[in-house]
C-alpha cells in the first residue's frame, strides 16, 4: 500500500490536471480560429499558447493545492491576477473571452471565505447577463437571441464547467483523504494486533513459565532423596512446555480457547504444587463464551501474579454469581512492595472493558492482596 499510494495520487492530479485543459483552452482557441458571427482580432499562436499557461497555472495552482487538502498559497494575488487576465481582455475579445470567467468561478471558493467566495461566484454570473445588453448589436442573429444567449445560456454554461472545475478539485482531496485514512486504520489494526499478541502472550507464558521455573526448583530439591519424584517433576516440566509453545503458535492465529474450569483445577494444582493452601470455592454452570474467557484469563492472570510477586502461604480463590454478574475474587497474602505498574492488570481491564466488566485490585488491610474480576452473565 505504501508503493501504490504515491502512484494513486499522482494518477489522480495527472485527471485533474487533464480535466482543466478543455475548459482553459475554451477561450484561447476562440481568439484564434475565431467564432462564427463575431468579429475575431488577429491574434497569433504563440500570444493564445501564453494566455493558455497564464490561465491555466493560476488555476491549477488553486486547485491542487485545494486537492491538497489546504488554501491556495498567496491565493488572493493570484486570485486577482487571474481577474486581471480575464478581465483586462474582455473589451477586446468580447464573447470570445467570455468562458474565462470560469476560471474566476471556480477559484473563489478555492481561495475566499464563504460569503466573499458568493459574491465572487455571483458577480460573474450576473455581468455575464448585463454584458449580453451591452454587447447585442455584436450578434447578428438578433437581439432576442442575444439575450437568451447572455441571460440562460452562458450563466448555466459558466456555472456548469466552474462546478466541475470545483468538484474534480474536492474529489481528488476526498481520494487523498480517503487513502489516509485507510493508512490509518491498517496502522491502528496493526497496533492492535500487536496488542493483543503481546497481551496474550504475557498471559499465556506468565503462568507457564511460573510452573516451569517452580517445578525446576522442585526438581532440583528432589533429585538427591527422590529420584523418581525428580523425574516425574522434569516430565511435567516437558509436559508445561509443550504446552506453552502449541499456546505461543495459537496465538498467532487467535485460535486460542481458555476454560474457566479447566483454568481454576490447573490453579488448584500449581498453589499446591508451590505449597500454598488453595482455598477454591466457586459457582460455575454455563457462562457466556465470552464471560467465561475473561474469567478464565483473569484467575490465570491473578495465579501467576500469586506466584510471581507474592510470598503468600493461603491463596482463596472464590467465583460467584448473583445480581446478573460473576464475581471472581483472588485474596492472598504475603504480599510483596510493588516494583511498579505491570501489563497484566492492563491488559486484563481491557478484557473486561470488552464484555462490559470491571476490574480492581487492592491491598487488603492485614497486608494481602485482592483482585476482584466482574462481568455480567449476559455477555455476548
Amino acid at each position: 500500500m505504501s508503493q501504490s499510494r504515491p502512484w494513486n495520487m499522482r494518477r489522480a492530479r495527472w485527471v485533474l490536471v487533464a480535466a482543466h485543459v478543455p475548459i482553459v483552452a475554451i477561450s484561447p482557441v476562440f481568439i484564434v480560429f475565431g467564432t462564427p458571427g463575431l468579429p475575431t482580432p488577429s491574434v497569433s499562436i504563440p500570444m493564445a499558447v501564453l494566455a493558455f499557461l497564464a490561465l491555466g497555472g493560476l488555476q491549477l495552482h488553486h486547485s491542487l493545492a485545494v486537492a491538497r487538502g489546504v488554501r491556495p498559497p498567496y491565493g488572493v494575488l493570484t486570485l486577482l491576477a487571474l481577474a486581471v487576465l480575464v478581465y483586462a481582455p474582455m473589451p477586446v475579445y468580447t464573447w470570445n473571452w467570455v468562458p474565462t470567467q470560469v476560471l474566476l468561478i471556480a477559484s473563489a471558493p478555492m481561495v475566499l471565505p464563504k460569503w466573499p467566495a458568493i459574491g465572487a461566484i455571483v458577480a460573474p454570473l450576473a455581468g455575464t447577463a448585463a454584458t449580453a445588453g451591452i454587447l447585442k448589436a455584436a450578434w447578428p442573429v438578433g437581439s432576442a437571441f442575444t439575450l437568451i444567449n447572455g441571460f440562460v445560456y452562458w450563466p448555466i454554461v459558466l456555472a456548469l464547467m466552474a462546478a466541475s472545475l470545483y468538484g474534480s478539485a474536492r474529489l481528488v482531496q476526498v481520494v487523498q483523504e480517503l487513502h489516509n485514512a485507510r493508512t490509518e486504520l491498517a496502522e491502528l489494526a496493526i497496533g492492535r494486533e500487536r496488542l493483543r499478541v503481546s497481551r496474550d502472550l504475557h498471559d499465556l507464558l506468565g503462568q507457564s513459565l511460573s510452573a516451569i521455573s517452580l517445578k525446576g526448583d522442585l526438581a532440583l530439591k528432589l533429585l538427591d532423596r527422590d529420584p523418581p519424584a525428580a523425574e516425574a517433576e522434569m516430565k511435567s516440566i516437558v509436559a508445561v512446555a509443550q504446552e506453552a509453545l502449541r499456546d505461543v503458535r495459537t496465538v498467532t492465529r487467535e485460535e486460542h480457547a481458555v476454560s474457566l474450569r479447566t483454568e481454576t483445577e490447573g490453579a488448584a494444582a500449581l498453589l499446591r504444587a508451590a505449597s500454598i493452601d488453595a482455598q477454591i470455592r466457586h459457582e460455575l454452570g454455563d457462562l457466556p463464551p465470552k464471560a467465561e474467557a475473561v474469567l478464565a484469563w483473569a484467575l490465570r492472570e491473578g495465579v501467576t501474579n500469586v506466584l510471581r510477586h507474592s510470598e503468600a502461604s493461603t491463596c482463596e480463590i472464590a467465583i460467584r454469581r448473583g445480581d446478573g454478574a460473576v464475581r471472581l475474587e483472588i485474596t492472598n497474602d504475603g504480599v510483596r512492595a510493588a516494583s511498579g505498574p505491570g501489563s497484566g492488570l492492563t491488559g486484563l481491564r481491557e478484557r473486561a472493558r470488552a464484555v462490559a466488566g470491571t476490574v480492581s485490585a487492592s491491598v487488603t488491610p492485614g497486608g494481602g492482596f485482592r483482585l476482584c474480576v466482574e462481568v455480567p452473565e449476559e455477555s455476548e
